[in-house]
């Protein structure tokens, strides 16, 4: 089993429930410690991506072109933010369906990618990658696009403007709050959950 989880320790565990207010910055250290059913408030950098950017950036680290964006250490959330009203900073940025990227997320946390935020279930390669790497898997409530639209201060485009809405963005968020789902040492909040509940 250490061969498998690398880095990660044993889990000891089931769902816990400790809160961390955390810099996007201190994430590649501290996301191997964090555990499915943590909650988590985050400042710092994070950029948007769907499957169409996705796409576009596994096939430049394939062809060995410039990336959007550094992989090593970053977060994607899984978002296409509706255009700003005036006044507004960002539109509604609620989170898309995370299995999506899962054909590609694998060769991004290989590259270094360290947080994905989203929504829903992922696939048994994603959770091996996150294993590989340290990774974590956190969920944003759906629904709550304008909620979360407060917690952006500053939006830049800075890849594949032609995707419009999926265009990859450089967020700066404060008091951005999302759910560890999945941890990088087989912590699943939908399995686990769901068994918690069912044995209430």
């Amino acid at each position: 089993m250490v061969g498998v989880w690398g880095q990660c320790p044993a889990r000891k565990d089931l769902i816990r429930l400790a809160h961390y207010d955390l810099h996007t910055n201190d994430l590649k250290a501290v996301a191997p410690k964090l555990r499915a059913g943590d909650t988590v408030t985050l400042t710092g950098t994070l950029y948007t991506a769907r499957d169409a950017a996705h796409k576009r950036i596994v096939a430049a680290m394939e062809q060995g072109e410039p990336l959007p964006f550094p992989l090593d250490g970053a977060a994607i959330y899984y978002a296409g933010p509706t255009p700003a009203k005036p006044g507004q900073v960002i539109g509604s940025v609620g989170p898309t369906t995370s299995g999506r990227m899962d054909p590609y997320s694998p060769a991004l946390l290989d590259a270094g990618l360290t947080c994905m935020i989203g929504k829903g279930v992922r696939s048994p390669a994603v959770a091996d990658a996150m294993a590989r790497n340290g990774g974590v898997y956190m969920v944003a409530i759906g629904g709550a696009g304008a909620v979360k639209a407060a917690s952006i201060k500053n939006l830049e485009v800075i890849a594949y403007d032609d995707l419009g809405c999926e265009s990859v963005k450089r967020l700066t968020v404060e008091g951005f709050t999302a759910i560890v789902s999945m941890d990088c040492i087989g912590g699943n909040l939908y399995e686990e959950g769901v068994a918690q509940y069912r044995a209430v």
